[in-house]
């Protein structure tokens, strides 16, 4: 399995300590799994797969693909953890903010004009 993490935490590009963090536990913890001088517990292997959404398959045996398959819950709670680990006034918390705040015409409004948008690129990268 120490392999297989080093190999999640490389893919992901980032640190022992922001994989650390991100679990709530030490970077010395992360350091012991990586070198195969201590296994994660059955409840550490749970939250690492909920946290990094990594097939608990793969992660155990090498079986199967490493992510499982995203869906709306899966990315919606993944674009929230980013929005509260972001500064209060970066851009995509003021969108967030702003989408939040918007009435039915407002959304229907924003529809519209995001499928315009869609259809412009969509055609002028036909044409090229």
């Amino acid at each position: 399995m120490n392999e297989r993490l080093i190999k999640l935490r490389k893919f992901l590009h980032i640190t022992q300590q922001e994989f650390a963090n991100r679990l709530n536990v030490s970077r010395s913890t992360i350091a012991t799994y990586e070198v195969g001088k201590s296994n994660p517990s059955d409840a550490a292997v749970t939250l690492i797969c909920r946290e990094f959404n990594v097939n608990e398959e793969w992660l155990r045996n090498g079986t199967g693909e490493m992510f499982l398959p995203a869906n709306r819950y899966t990315e919606i709670t993944r674009l929230t953890k980013q929005l509260l680990d972001e500064e209060e006034d970066s851009f995509k918390n003021r969108f967030i903010s702003m989408l939040a705040n918007l009435n039915v015409e407002e959304w229907e409004l924003l529809e519209r004009k995001l499928k315009q948008l869609y259809d412009k690129n969509y055609y002028n990268k036909k044409e090229n």
